[in-house]
């Protein structure tokens, strides 16, 4: 029996009680996701990532680890729902136009100390200030650094479109804005390099396109630690009390911890490993996070058509945003259809195998977002169920 199969024998044989669709997180394969975290890290603290596990319970469970510390949250209505919940160390990712919650941030002493939000903007600290309605609370703030490479002059451009700040001149600039500016004070430098975290470099099937991905990474790693030191060095200049510099991704741990100038590393989906994590050189996870949809019909032979299962993930359209079938092995999509929103044929002599009623089990294409298609997650050890779980979703809760 092949390791998929086991495995696929033991969520059989853990879920036989309960009728698909359902979402489960091995607790096995999730923990050692996390061990291989820590290992490559070497030694900096990760901050996990909210938006890729969604759920409070997994959140709490990696952050009672050693080696985690502090959440790296995506919305500010979240931040402040996980610092009353209790989570005493939350970075927000990105900039935020929730005038309400910064209100709420503003007048409350225990949100105050715990969120620290994200700024690239001289207009967003406008924005704050206007937003306040009397709060006087001190608003902690991070800056962001735009890590994307630029080639042949400045015309080619490599990374996500994040932030406008890329040189130390300019970094240190909006640094001492928010020095001067009373109500604020910088505590942190974030950026992340979502071309060499986010990418993979090994695409089956594409030896030539891999080999790019692996030259394109390792030239935007060179330039990148060479510019994120040199602008820690004139942000720190600016603001000697600096606590953090957050850096990474799960595809990029072990390279960016490397480097000196950065202080903690920022990771979520490796908990998980989605599909989109298989396609790595540098780190091997174990799929941990899966979906089951029930076979309803079997329309003919080498095919049966399983219920829903259109979980298409962000970002740009293709392929590799689908969910892939992966239990039982050897299943695939009819090029026809795809993946329906109510129902989803799939072909192969593995279909065969399956009854009415039976599972298919399904990776999501990205990590979080699969929470936002169900309301619980059952945690799976071995081959029982030992916890159901709320997903945000669960708890009635949708940030974005």
């Amino acid at each position: 029996m092949t390791v998929r199969a086991a495995d696929r024998s033991r969520y059989d044989r853990a879920t036989a009680h309960l009728d698909a669709p359902v979402a489960v997180v091995d607790l096995d394969a999730f923990d050692a996701n996390a061990e291989d975290l820590v290992r490559r890290a070497g030694g900096k603290p990760i901050r996990v990532a909210s938006k890729s596990v969604r759920c409070r319970a997994l959140l709490e469970r990696v952050l009672a680890r050693p080696g985690f510390a502090g959440i790296m949250s995506f919305t500010l209505a979240e931040s402040l729902w996980l610092a009353r919940a209790g989570f005493d160390d939350v970075l927000l990712a990105y900039p935020s136009a929730d005038r309400s919650a910064y209100a709420e941030l503003a007048a409350d002493p225990k949100l105050a100390a715990a969120v620290t939000v994200m700024v690239d903007d001289q207009a967003q600290l406008d924005l704050i200030d206007a937003a306040r309605a009397g709060g006087g609370e001190e608003i902690r703030v991070c800056l962001e650094l735009d890590t994307s490479l630029r080639m042949l002059g400045g015309r080619v451009r490599i990374g996500a479109l994040r932030s406008p700040l890329r040189t130390p001149d300019q970094l240190a600039e909006l640094a001492r804005s928010v020095d001067r500016r009373p109500g604020f004070r910088l505590v942190g430098l974030m950026a992340y390099e979502g071309h060499v975290a986010g990418v993979g470099d090994s695409v089956a099937g594409r030896p030539l396109r891999s080999r790019a991905v692996r030259l394109m990474q390792a030239a935007a790693r060179r330039e990148l630690a060479v510019r994120r030191a040199e602008v820690v060095r004139a942000v720190r200049a600016v603001a000697p009390g600096l606590e953090f510099v957050n850096g990474g991704g799960t595809g990029s741990v072990q390279h960016t911890a490397a480097e000196a100038a950065v202080t903690e590393i920022a990771a979520g989906s490796g908990l998980y490993a989605p599909r989109l994590f298989d396609n790595y050189t540098s780190f091997t996870a174990r799929p941990a996070a899966l979906f089951a949809q029930p076979v309803v019909r079997r329309p003919g032979v080498g095919v049966v058509t399983v219920l829903g299962g259109g979980y298409p993930a962000s970002g740009a359209a293709g392929t590799d945003r689908l969910p892939v079938p992966y239990l039982p092995e050897g299943l695939r999509y009819d090029p026809q259809e795809g993946p329906g929103e109510v129902q989803t044929p799939l072909l192969g002599t593995a279909a065969d195998d399956l009854l009415i009623g039976d599972k298919v089990w399904f990776r999501h294409a990205k990590a979080g977002e699969l929470c936002e298609r169900f309301d619980e997650l059952r945690l799976i050890e071995g081959d029982r169920i030992t916890a159901t779980v709320p997903t945000y979703r669960g708890e009635g809760l949708t940030f974005l």
